[in-house]
Parts: C-alpha cells; sequence; structure tokens
C-alpha cells in the first residue's frame, strides 16, 4: 500500500471524511483518521494517566461492541489531533455502515478505522526456490524463505512439519539452553504438535524436510483458546535448539542482533521487524492495549492486551513469528532493537504482535541478543 504525501494525502484525507460523513453521519467525522498518516511525539505508554483512564473505559465498553457483527478490534490510540482514543476496528466498510458507533464513549473520541479481516499469518504466498541463501563475496544474497547454513540466521522461514511456513523470531535462552522463539500456530500447529516434535529451517512450504531440516525440537508453546469469549494474551511456542543449529542475528540484508533488553510499547513508537515473506519492514505502533478477534484454521480466538502495528505493508502471511524491535531514531535512538512485541495475525491494513514481555515470563526466558 502506498501513502500519498504532501498536496496529494491532503485530498486524500479530505475524500476520507466525505466518505465518513455519508456512512457514519457528521458527528463522527472528527474521530476517523487516515491510516498511516503522521501522528505527532512523544510516544505515549500505558504507564501515562491519560492513556490508563482510556484502556479503562475501553475495557469497560469492550465486550458488548466486540460482540457486534463485523467489529474485529478495539484499542488504545490517538485520535487525529492527538488525543488518547479508543480505536473500533471495523471488518468492512459494509459492516461499519449496519453498526451503531458512537462518535465517544464517556467522553473519549472513538476512532472508526477499517481493518478486513483479522487473520494467524502462517501462511506465505510464494514459496522460497530450494537451495542456499547467505552471503556470498561480502555481497547479501539473503533470501529469508530459502534454506541457510547452520547456525541458521533468526528471521527465516521456519514451521512445524504439519504447517506451511512461518518466521524464526528470536533466539531465547533460559540460562543453560537455547530455544527458537516463534508463535504457536508456527511450531505447535495450533495446538496440534507434541512435545518433542522437529521444527524446521526452511518451513515445508519453502521445500524443508523433515527430518533433514531439522534445527531444534517443540519445548513448549500456550496453548490458544479458540473463542470469542476467551482471553488469550500470547500465540508462541518455543523449540529447544544449540548455537550450532540458530545464531542471533538477521540475514544480511536485515537489522542486525536484537538487544537483550526489552522495551516499553507505546502508541506512535517507531518499529521494524525482519520476516520470512516481507524481510525488513518499519512501521509505527497505532494501538496498544487492543483487543482482537483472530481468525485461524482451527476456529475465531479473542485475544486481549495486543499491540497494532501499521501500515499495512509492515507484514504479510509468512511473517507469522517475527519479533518486532524499537526502531530507534532521534530521542529513542539508545532503544534501538530494543524488542517489543511478537508478530502473529493481521490484515492487509494492519499487524497484531504480543507484548515481547509476557511472552519471554511465559517460558521464563530472555532474548538471547545484544
Amino acid at each position: 500500500m502506498t501513502f500519498l504525501s504532501g498536496r496529494g494525502a491532503k485530498y486524500s484525507r479530505v475524500l476520507l471524511l466525505l466518505l465518513a460523513v455519508l456512512l457514519f453521519g457528521a458527528s463522527t467525522v472528527l474521530a476517523v483518521v487516515t491510516p498511516g498518516q503522521d501522528l505527532p511525539q512523544p510516544a505515549l505508554d500505558r504507564n501515562q494517566a491519560q492513556v490508563k483512564a482510556v484502556m479503562k473505559i475501553q475495557d469497560r465498553h469492550a465486550g458488548s461492541f466486540m460482540e457486534a457483527p463485523g467489529i474485529v478490534g478495539m484499542a488504545t490510540g490517538l485520535t487525529a489531533d492527538g488525543r488518547p482514543g479508543i480505536l473500533m476496528f471495523i471488518e468492512s466498510f459494509a459492516a461499519a455502515r449496519d453498526t451503531s458507533i458512537p462518535a465517544a464513549l464517556d467522553g473519549v473520541p472513538v476512532v472508526v478505522r477499517i481493518s478486513g479481516k483479522i487473520v494467524a499469518l502462517a501462511k506465505g504466498g510464494t514459496p522460497g526456490a530450494p537451495g542456499a541463501s547467505d552471503k556470498k563475496d561480502n555481497e547479501c544474497s539473503a533470501d529469508p524463505k530459502g534454506w541457510f547454513q547452520r547456525p541458521v540466521p533468526i528471521g527465516v522461514s521456519t514451521g512445524h512439519p504439519a504447517i506451511t511456513a512461518g518466521t524464526i523470531g528470536v533466539r531465547v535462552t533460559d540460562g543453560r539452553n537455547v530455544y527458537a522463539l516463534s508463535n504457536n500456530h508456527v511450531y505447535a500447529d495450533q495446538n496440534g504438535a507434541s512435545i518433542g516434535d522437529n521444527v524446521l529451517q526452511p518451513g515445508v512450504y519453502d521445500y524443508g524436510s523433515d527430518p533433514e531440516d531439522a534445527i531444534g525440537t517443540l519445548e513448549d508453546f500456550e496453548p490458544i483458546e479458540m473463542s470469542t469469549s476467551a482471553s488469550n494474551l500470547i500465540d508462541a511456542a518455543i523449540a529447544l535448539s544449540s548455537p550450532d543449529l540458530l545464531d542471533k542475528s538477521t540475514p544480511c540484508d536485515g537489522y542486525g542482533t536484537p538487544k537483550s533488553t526489552t522495551a516499553t510499547p507505546a502508541i506512535n513508537q517507531g518499529v521494524k521487524k525482519y520476516g520470512r515473506t516481507t524481510g525488513l519492514t518499519k512501521g509505527r505502533i497505532t494501538g496498544i492495549h487492543a483487543t482482537v478477534n483472530v481468525s485461524y484454521d482451527g476456529g475465531t480466538a479473542r485475544f486481549v492486551d495486543q499491540l497494532i502495528i501499521e501500515p499495512g505493508s509492515f507484514s504479510a502471511g509468512g511473517d507469522s513469528g517475527s519479533l518486532i524491535v524499537v526502531d530507534g531514531k532521534g530521542r529513542s535512538k539508545a532503544d534501538d532493537r530494543k524488542p517489543v512485541g511478537l508478530l502473529f495475525a493481521g490484515s492487509s491494513l494492519l499487524t497484531v504482535a504480543n507484548p515481547i514481555e509476557p511472552v519471554l515470563e511465559r517460558f521464563s526466558v530472555t532474548i538471547d541478543g545484544e
């Protein structure tokens, strides 16, 4: 997706506002934000009083609104004028037209966003070509879909033998062993795998073979409850590996080695990731504390306290499991490459990620980084 700048962007926003009048009525127009538009600095985290207040109001209303047809998510974000507000994610313009959405909840403005259907992102598009992908003669020839010399980098194709392909997020450690971190639906086949099953690099969709391409064995996973009344926190799993099989940096065209220390996710925080399908991409956290309904092959699961990242080009099918780190610039330069999230779902318009801290706490591990 390409976003216009300058005069073109201004006209596109005017058109969006006119469309909003037709769909939602004039009272809601000021709460509509153009996806990808510039938002004011600085970033706002969940510890700030205004953000806390909005999160509390969001929680008060999430139960009723998330049951409405077409509403697939709610989050705490920013309005067009930089105020904390409630983001309402709706699957389509048709659903938005048929759903009653207030301009504000308990005095907090509501920002209407068309999100598309939110799905788990473990399926890729075009398979990677069979064969090696690595540095050669000081030139980068990395293909994150391809096979890599061992130890393999993070951010490349992987998966349980029963799934298509996802992404190795990062190497983690409990102080004795090292593990590959990815999603449940990448390494544990949506709760269907057994502890000790092989995980491969690349995934079978990218011509990985079991057991020849194994880089580890499934060690643990957090079960996903397939219900829209659930309160899932993470879609995550770890595979026991070794430093001989798994490295801790991205391929040569990536962002390098993540920091071992994590950062607090914040609204308007610049982030980046390296994944199996789209490689290195950059975006911005536009929503925190999100409640979302995520579609899997086995049903729909509700997740709470998630992160929303835009633009839509930040990820695609096959990027599930990617580690999301801070894209440090200016005042946030010291936070560059600090992990903030684990990518697991999205649509053509946005990405959804677990905050990284609950993931690490669940498996009692830390990032094995710089």
